[in-house]
């Protein structure tokens, strides 16, 4: 049970699997006004970023699941470099279906939103698992600009137009589901660059280290055709938001 495994190698060196530069993500556990024992779910965790440095700084504890083995090890290193390791914890599974034991002050996917079949299917996952009058977390993209065609759209990574809305119509989105938007943050572009660019210096050491291992010529494809897909298309098009629910 993992993820493809071209996405740990293009990811592998990442400590934050979004656009978020440490400074949004940051921003994000400010605005929350995390008490010191709120409860955090993190369905999606990555590498434990999140988790491990709101645990450090705002005294949260908390629980990620993610289906990536590396990055499930990554989060529990990370949370022992910080001193956090007895506050939080991870564990490799599927999200996918996910509704924890220990209700969450706090449930978020940052960005995994394909473990409920979208928005609405993750927002209605994660409430299974929330305290009344929690907040859920969710990360989403969103378009900037209309893209052209849908072969554009593709090369933004969405199956179509129709995959995103414009950032009003996601906000009426979560109003339509029942939730009050209580709090935003929104990367920008060098969130975005930082998040993409980093795979290709990431891919090219790996093709370095690897000459003759069977994704060799899949890695190498991406590394030239990368940079001037997302410099065309998503860098262009598409934006990324952590929208904080309420319900009401």
């Amino acid at each position: 049970m993992d993820i493809p495994r071209i996405f740990n190698i293009m990811e592998s060196a990442h400590r934050i699997h979004n656009p978020f530069t440490p400074e949004k993500l940051a921003t994000l556990g400010a605005v929350l006004r995390l008490a010191p024992g709120t409860h955090v779910l993190d369905l999606g965790s990555g590498s434990g970023e999140m988790l491990c440095t709101w645990a450090r700084d705002h005294g949260v504890t908390g629980l990620g699941v993610d289906l990536s083995r590396l990055f499930s090890e990554q989060a529990k290193r990370r949370a022992e470099e910080l001193g956090v390791a007895d506050r939080v914890a991870f564990v490799h599974g599927n999200a996918a279906g996910y509704v924890a034991s220990e209700k969450a002050d706090v449930a978020a996917c940052v960005g995994a939103t394909w473990i409920g079949g979208g928005v609405a299917g993750t927002i209605a996952l994660l409430a299974q698992s929330l305290k009344p009058g929690g907040i859920i977390l969710i990360g989403e993209p969103y378009w900037l600009e209309l893209p052209p065609t849908e072969d554009v759209a593709r090369g933004c990574l969405a199956g179509s137009i129709a995959d995103f809305h414009f950032l009003p119509g996601l906000l009426d989105s979560f109003r339509d589901l029942g939730y009050d938007v209580v709090e935003m943050v929104l990367a920008d572009r060098e969130g975005w660059d930082r998040y993409e660019a980093a795979k290709w210096l990431t891919m090219r050491r790996w093709l370095d280290e690897n000459p003759r291992d069977e994704l060799t010529g899949e890695i190498r494809a991406k590394l030239a055709s990368e940079p001037v897909r997302y410099a065309t298309c998503t860098r262009a098009y598409l934006g990324w938001g952590t929208f904080a629910l309420m319900a009401r």
